[in-house]
């Protein structure tokens, strides 16, 4: 399970290249919607080997320019919450839309929201908060979520594939989602003692020597 923790994103880019394989292999099958809902799943993946793998330093922007943690490599954001984000709710929100496809719009527009909520953190809050101009997930906000959310409604508008309650059901799900499913996992499961601690190369440059990670 250790290793989980440490490699989830590992896996994940993995993934990002198996669903690419089989999208390429079956688009002549998919429709608008269930393309950009695949892809849209490919682009978390990405996104999270940005901030876990290359550069790798969002645990370390999170924990000390967010929250200012004299521990930042385990406090509050730890291996274990972030395994919990990322995987037991990222990617099942983003794989069940994609298997939903126009089905369940409302839940496709629910992930389509976790992607906006990304693009206002990573742009604003914490450039803003750490005073900088890029933060390690950055890039694939602006290259790979930007297009899928503009895409997203383009396609659903042009094909009337959203009905109200989709819009009443799938915009309140993705905000509520992006508070309790991204936000305060951080701080209901933060733990100065824990053992599941972020490596060295995942924390701030400025941390490192003082946060060897484990």
């Amino acid at each position: 399970m250790n290793l989980l923790r440490r490699h989830w994103y590992d896996l994940g880019g993995a993934l990002a290249i198996i669903t690419l394989l089989l999208v390429y292999s079956f688009r002549a099958s998919l429709s608008d919607y269930q393309l950009l809902m695949w892809l849209n799943l490919v682009t978390l993946f990405l996104h999270q080997i940005e901030e876990y793998r290359l550069p790798g330093t969002f645990p370390g922007m999170i924990n000390s320019a967010m929250f200012h943690s004299d521990t930042p490599d385990r406090y509050p954001l730890n291996t274990q919450t972030s395994f919990i984000v990322n995987v037991s709710i990222g990617w099942t929100l983003y794989l069940l839309a994609a298997l939903a496809g126009s089905s369940m719009v409302w839940l496709g527009m629910a992930s389509i929201m976790v992607s906006l909520g990304n693009i206002i953190a990573h742009t604003f809050l914490f450039n803003i908060k750490g005073k900088t101009i890029y933060n390690a997930g950055l890039a694939t906000c602006w290259l790979l979520f930007v297009p899928c959310v503009f895409f997203f409604f383009k396609i659903i508008i042009r094909e009337g594939l959203a009905g109200t309650t989709d819009y009443i059901i799938g915009i309140p799900s993705g905000i509520l989602i992006n508070i309790f499913g991204v936000l305060k996992p951080i701080q209901w499961l933060a733990d100065r003692n824990t053992t599941f601690a972020f490596r060295n190369s995942q924390l701030l440059a400025e941390d490192r020597k003082e946060s060897p990670g484990a």
